[in-house]
C-alpha cells in the first residue's frame, strides 16, 4: 500500500488523513501517547478486559499472555503494546512483519529476549511463512528449532527461550493463519472512537501541546478525524499551526473549520482524494457501477491507492457500496456533494435498489 500520493498532504508531504507518519510526526505522537490504561481514552472494553489479563498476570509472577490487537491503522494498537510493557514493568522490543523475511531473522530476536520481555510485532500478518511457522513453537513451547547445514546433512539444534509476551497487531486480521491466531491468548478488536471520545483526545493532547483550545473547536476537529485518534492528533496540530500563524493561538470552532478549509478535510472528514472518486463516480459514471481500475485511471491514481486508502471509508459512510458488478455510489453521496440523482437508471445497473427504484 502506497501512503506516498500527492493528495491533501501537508507541509511534511504526508495525507493529513493518512496513517503513516513521518520522523516528525512519530517524535510527536511518541510524546502524546498515553503510558497506562488509566490515561488510555477509548476502548472501553479492550480496556478492561486487558486490565484484567495484566493484572492476574502480576499477581502469579508470570509473564502476560500472548495478544493480537486488530483494527484500522491509527487506533492505539501500538501504544497499548507499549502500556502492556509499562504495565508489566517489562521492556519492550518492537518489529515488523515486513522485516522478518527469514526464520534467522526471527531466531536472531527471540534468542536475544530478556526474561518477561514484550516482543511487539506490528503487522504480523506480513511475516513470511517459515518465521511464521517458527513462532508457534515459540509462542507455545519457548522453543524453536534451529537448522545448522543444508539437504541431507542439516541438524535441528533446540534452543530454549526464555518466557515472553509476543503483542502481534494486525490491519488484517483476516489474513492471519488459524494456528497463529490460536496461540494468542488474548486476542481484542480495536474498534472507531465516536465524536465524544475524539473530542477528550483533542483536549488531552492539546493540554500537552500547550495549546489553548475550546470545547467547539474540539469539536469541530474531533467530528473530522474519521473516529481515529492519530488523525486527530494530526488535525490538531496543523490547526495549531493555522491558530498561530492567522489569530491569536486559540483554537475556536471557526478557526479551526477555517484552518481545516484550508487542507481540504470537510465537515465529514472527507479529503481531496475523497471527493474525487465519488466525483467522478457521480458526474463521469452517472454513479456507478464502475469498475475499480476506470475509477482509478478516472481519478490519476493507483488502483491500490483508491481501494486501500479512499474506499474503507467511503464504504464505512456509507457513500460508496461495492457490488459484483462495480462501485456504486449511494443516496448519501449525491446529498454530500449536492447533486441531483438521476431520476430513472438504466435496467441492471446496480443503482436501482439503492433508489428504491
Amino acid at each position: 500500500m502506497n501512503w506516498d500520493d500527492t493528495t491533501d498532504t501537508d507541509a511534511t508531504g504526508e495525507r493529513l488523513v493518512g496513517s503513516v507518519a513521518d520522523r516528525e510526526d512519530q517524535a510527536v505522537e511518541a510524546a502524546l501517547r498515553p503510558k497506562d490504561l488509566g490515561e488510555f481514552i477509548g476502548q472501553e472494553k479492550v480496556r478492561e478486559q486487558l486490565d484484567l489479563v495484566l493484572r492476574a498476570a502480576r499477581a502469579r509472577g508470570a509473564t502476560a499472555d500472548h495478544v493480537l490487537l486488530s483494527g484500522a491503522p491509527g487506533l492505539g494498537k501500538t501504544t497499548l503494546s507499549m502500556i502492556i510493557a509499562a504495565e508489566m514493568e517489562a521492556p519492550i522490543r518492537i518489529t515488523s512483519g515486513p522485516a522478518i523475511q527469514h526464520a534467522g531473522d526471527l531466531a536472531a530476536i527471540l534468542s536475544s529476549l530478556q526474561e518477561g520481555e514484550v516482543l511487539f510485532l506490528d503487522e504480523i500478518h506480513r511475516m513470511s511463512r517459515p518465521a511464521e511457522e517458527m513462532l508457534y513453537m515459540a509462542m507455545e513451547d519457548f522453543r524453536v528449532d534451529v537448522i545448522v547445514g543444508k539437504g541431507p546433512g542439516a541438524t535441528a539444534i533446540p534452543l530454549e527461550l526464555p518466557p515472553f509476551t509476543l503483542v502481534g497487531a494486525t490491519t488484517r486480521a483476516g489474513l492471519l493463519p488459524p494456528p497463529l491466531r490460536d496461540r494468542f491468548g488474548f486476542t481484542a478488536h480495536m474498534e472507531f472512537y465516536e465524536p465524544a471520545e475524539l473530542e477528550r483526545v483533542v483536549h488531552r493532547s492539546a493540554s500537552l501541546l500547550d495549546v489553548e483550545i475550546d470545547p467547539a473547536g474540539a469539536a469541530e476537529i474531533a467530528g473530522r478525524s474519521r473516529g481515529t485518534p492519530r488523525i486527530a492528533n494530526r488535525l490538531l496540530r496543523r490547526v495549531r499551526d493555522y491558530a498561530q500563524v492567522k489569530a491569536d493561538g486559540v483554537i475556536t470552532k471557526d478557526i479551526a473549520a477555517a484552518a481545516l478549509a484550508v487542507y481540504e478535510v470537510d465537515a465529514r472528514g472527507l479529503d481531496r482524494l475523497d471527493r474525487a472518486v465519488l466525483e467522478a463516480l457521480l458526474k463521469l459514471f452517472g454513479g456507478g457501477p464502475v469498475g475499480l481500475s476506470t475509477l482509478s485511471v478516472a481519478v490519476g491514481e493507483e488502483r491500490e491507492t483508491v481501494e486501500e486508502v479512499a474506499e474503507p471509508f467511503l464504504v464505512r459512510e456509507g457513500l460508496l457500496a461495492r457490488t459484483p458488478r462495480g462501485r456504486v455510489a449511494t443516496p448519501a453521496a449525491w446529498a454530500h456533494l449536492g447533486l441531483t440523482p438521476p431520476r430513472s437508471q438504466g435496467p441492471g445497473n446496480g443503482q436501482g435498489d439503492l433508489f428504491g427504484a
